[in-house]
């Protein structure tokens, strides 16, 4: 019962978003899916799609603490780890945080910076921590990253590092809206900002406890036997030159463990898995020279890889 009453509260957090983020509602649930098993989101997508407004409606919405962070060139690492500055009167230096200590971080166009200033957020987005001049400090819980970047090419724009691309959990693009969601849109244009008509739904602690409680879903041996034989393909499939790693692995499992409490069961079936597999293993893996040649994407050497792998039989159902 307990369960079940915070499934409800965790729909009614995405019931507020959409009010505000028109017809997008399998992107929003995806990235509630992440943040409940404590991933961070990539969202790669053209400027002006909602991005931004979309992050701070996740945080206002559970009630969560959010700092937003401008990637430009002239961004240094010290302002998202922070740093230590003199202060006369107290005749020592006293740290100053980055802007990494908060709840759920918006990384805007994360991909116009450094790299330098890119692998600033390495060490907390895996760890939890930041170590600044010898000194280790754990950020706040929970700690999010969700970042925007502009499309590979766009002029500005720096490549992330492989080791950063792999730290988040699941990457997505909202696109365009449909034609109707973005004709209400017009209607409602107003002066407000539209992220100021959100309402928080529930508190920290309450989205504490269901990050606990999707540790408590069930996975058959079979299940993950089925999961682990996806992700091993992309490792030696010939449209691929390079597979997931063992990182894939657990974020496949957590995210299938995320989406199947929000189906409200307890246990995880291999449509789970299947449905979070582009979210998890797209921005995880690179394309052959032979693949490109042929014209073969991603998308497609994936559902390749996912025919070649049966999936298991669990039994009827009563």
């Amino acid at each position: 019962m307990e369960v079940s009453l915070n499934v409800s509260r965790a729909h009614a957090v995405l019931n507020e978003i959409n009010r505000i983020i028109l017809g997008k509602q399998s992107e929003t649930t995806e990235i509630m899916t992440a943040f409940l098993a404590d991933g961070h989101v990539l969202l790669e997508d053209i400027p002006g799609v909602g991005k931004t407004t979309l992050a701070l409606a996740f945080s206002k919405a559970m009630g969560l603490d959010c700092k937003r962070i401008q990637f430009t060139p002239d961004v240094m690492p010290s302002d998202l780890t922070g740093f230590s500055v003199y202060r006369r009167e107290q005749e020592k230096f006293v740290y100053q945080e980055g802007s990494v200590f908060c709840n759920i971080l918006l990384a805007d166009e994360i991909n116009r910076t450094s790299p330098k200033t890119q692998s600033a957020l390495l060490e907390v987005m895996e760890e939890r921590k930041v170590s600044v001049e010898g000194v280790t400090r754990p950020a706040p819980s929970p700690f999010l990253v969700i970042a925007t970047q502009n499309p590979s090419g766009t002029t500005g724009t720096q490549p992330l590092p492989e080791a950063q691309i792999d730290r988040f959990m699941v990457t997505l693009s909202l696109g365009y809206p449909d034609f109707n969601s973005e004709l209400e849109l017009a209607r409602s244009v107003s002066r407000q900002s539209r992220t100021e008509h959100i309402q928080p739904v529930i508190t920290k602690e309450e989205f504490l406890a269901m990050q606990q409680e999707i540790h408590n879903i069930y996975i058959k041996d079979v299940v993950y036997d089925y999961l682990v034989r996806i992700v091993t393909s992309t490792r030696s499939h010939p449209y691929l030159e390079r597979g997931a790693s063992p990182r894939a692995t657990i974020a496949l499992v957590k995210c299938a463990k995320a989406y199947a409490w929000l189906q409200g069961r307890h246990y995880v079936v291999p449509s789970d898995v299947l449905t979070q597999l582009p979210f998890v293993l797209m921005h995880r893996i690179k394309l052959s020279t032979s693949a490109k040649m042929g014209g073969i994407n991603r998308y497609q050497a994936l559902d390749e890889i996912v025919k070649a792998v049966p999936a298991p039989y669990m039994g009827v159902t009563k």
